[in-house]
């Protein structure tokens, strides 16, 4: 464990700020791992959306998590200012938005986050230091890890997965089963629930057993359900929590998604995990290895099939990959046909390979 530096006492009091997505606050856990181990005795506090904080379960770096609504009225919000007024030493937040420069500049007499080209002159002024944001070359991770540099801090790494702490169902031997994901959160991102089937029909010839995971939308649970009517796959989607679906993943033989936030999770519990990957940036959103202690601008790169550590990215095909678009049709709702292109065949050459690497370590 890093010392304390002269100027980091123990009534320091961090506030970490994301107001984003589970993927997002993820990925700010090696920030929050860092400031830890380089203030050991400090008070660590993480300000995230109502209903997000579950991705931050366990985490023994955190003291304290503060969930915000999305919408509330003034007078709502005035409480929560008044509350928040100057509690903290620091505020760092990697979110690049108006919203939580304010909120760093309510909470804490020294604000660190980012600005960028839109970023008015009066947010800007929201921050003490304020950093360049890099949407393409550089990972989330390490972008995040920056916000270390006004202080002298050293970058840690690691990602920490939301954990519970209970056992797996007894029914399911521990690193025998596969878990897959199969429902992102925008359609752009799907890959066909008929190749889904095809997979796992694949797999239970094998034999592999398989756990389906899902969250707790109407819509996803019914895509779900109907690949486990036609497999025969044990299904919890809409059944466990993100620290509860992060325990079965880590105990299991391999995971497989696309890119969503469960992926992350699944990277961050050094399961063997492979990543469906389309017209998103793999640079910058591809899934941190557990492996990953050194701070690259990215583990990858651009174009292509690849793999870190615990990670394999299998990345659809298409000149025109990755786009950076919402789909083919440039909206959340469309569908993305390097994705929708993708053969089970490629998928399942990759699970082969994964599988000689594990049984052979």
């Amino acid at each position: 464990m890093n010392s304390i530096s002269p100027d980091n006492t123990p009534e320091d009091r961090f506030l970490v700020i994301c107001t984003l997505r589970i993927g997002d606050i993820l990925l700010t856990t090696p920030l929050i791992h860092s400031l830890r181990q380089a203030s050991p005795r400090s008070h660590i506090a993480v300000l995230v959306l109502s209903g997000m904080g579950g991705i931050l379960q366990g985490n023994p770096d955190i003291n304290e998590v503060i969930e915000t609504p999305h919408r509330a009225p003034l007078s709502v919000r005035w409480k929560e200012w008044r509350s928040l007024w100057r509690r903290f030493t620091h505020a760092l937040t990697p979110v690049s938005s108006d919203r939580a420069r304010l909120y760093a500049f309510i909470a804490a007499r020294r604000r660190i986050g980012f600005f960028n080209a839109h970023t008015s002159w009066l947010s800007r002024k929201l921050l003490t230091d304020p950093l360049l944001f890099d949407d393409e070359s550089l990972h989330t991770v390490t972008l995040n890890l920056k916000l270390l540099e006004p202080l002298g801090f050293p970058k840690n790494g690691t990602v920490v997965s939301p954990r519970a702490g209970g056992d797996i169902p007894a029914t399911l031997a521990q690193n025998a089963y596969a878990v897959l994901h199969p429902y992102p959160k925008f359609s752009y991102k799907s890959w066909p629930l008929d190749k889904w089937v095809a997979l796992i029909e694949n797999l239970n010839n094998r034999p592999i057993p398989v756990v389906l995971t899902g969250g707790n939308d109407p819509q996803e649970i019914a895509f779900v359900e109907e690949i486990s009517r036609r497999t025969g796959a044990i299904n919890f989607a809409g059944k466990l929590s993100l620290a509860q679906t992060a325990d079965l993943i880590a105990h299991a033989r391999f995971y497989l998604g696309p890119d969503t936030g469960i992926t992350h999770i699944a990277a961050a519990t050094e399961t063997p995990t492979i990543a469906l990957f389309g017209p998103t940036n793999p640079i910058k959103w591809g899934p941190w290895p557990a492996s990953q202690t050194l701070i690259p601008p990215s583990p990858w790169v651009l174009k292509g099939n690849q793999h870190q550590g615990n990670v394999w990215l299998i990345q659809g095909e298409g000149a025109c990959v990755p786009c950076h678009q919402e789909g083919c049709d440039h909206h959340a709702n469309s569908l993305s046909q390097c994705l929708t292109s993708l053969e089970v065949r490629s998928v399942l050459a990759q699970i082969d390979q994964l599988l000689v690497k594990k049984d052979n370590s």
